[in-house]
């Protein structure tokens, strides 16, 4: 398996791969063969299709959300190196920051929060609105909670997260907010090394 997944990789694809995200060879041709696996077209790209095969996706309320986390603007694929971007955003912390600043590295804990952020941020405008927050709640309780009690909720969140009075949390009151939660614990699959 990891022998097929490396002669189909190029040792030079592997080393940039490592430098950039973190992981290992190892567990570069492992993923490899994992993204192998979920190429149903076998073209070396995923599409949303191909993820949502995957049962924890499928399952996950998220998922549709984590699924798109994968894919680019505009974009309905994804190559293996794009794929491997996504995923070192949940390498544990100590794996992924040795060959990067902890600024740069796509698992420090920023990247983290940033990546978390974006989960929340649906419009992109580099704010959480009450409407994007309730939403999310949305699909993460779907039904088992009232829409009076989603919206305590949200209002609640965003009245301690938000310092500027503009009714939204800016990214830097969503780093605030977090400040004391383990984050890289939180984000980080273990599986993963």
């Amino acid at each position: 398996m990891g022998s097929r997944a490396s002669s189909l990789l190029r040792e030079e694809e592997i080393e940039e791969i490592k430098r950039e995200t973190g992981f290992s060879h190892s567990q570069i041709t492992r993923l490899y063969s994992r993204f192998s696996s979920l190429d149903k077209g076998e073209n070396g790209h995923l599409s949303r299709d191909d993820f949502q095969r995957i049962p924890e996706l499928a399952i996950n309320p998220l998922g549709d959300r984590i699924i798109n986390a994968f894919f680019a603007e505009g974009d309905d694929q994804v190559n293996f190196r794009g794929f491997m971007r996504t995923l070192a955003h949940f390498l544990p912390v100590e794996e992924g920051t040795q060959n990067a600043s902890p600024r740069e590295a796509l698992n420090s804990r920023d990247s983290k929060l940033r990546f978390a952020f974006s989960l929340y941020d649906l419009d992109k405008d580099d704010k959480i609105s009450r409407e994007e927050l309730l939403q999310v709640l949305r699909m993460m309780v779907g039904v088992n909670i009232s829409d009076e009690q989603l919206g305590s909720i949200a209002d609640r969140t965003i009245q301690e997260a938000d310092q500027d009075g503009d009714h939204a949390i800016s990214f830097s009151e969503f780093q605030k907010v977090l400040e004391k939660v383990d984050v890289e614990q939180k984000m980080s699959i273990r599986f993963l090394h």
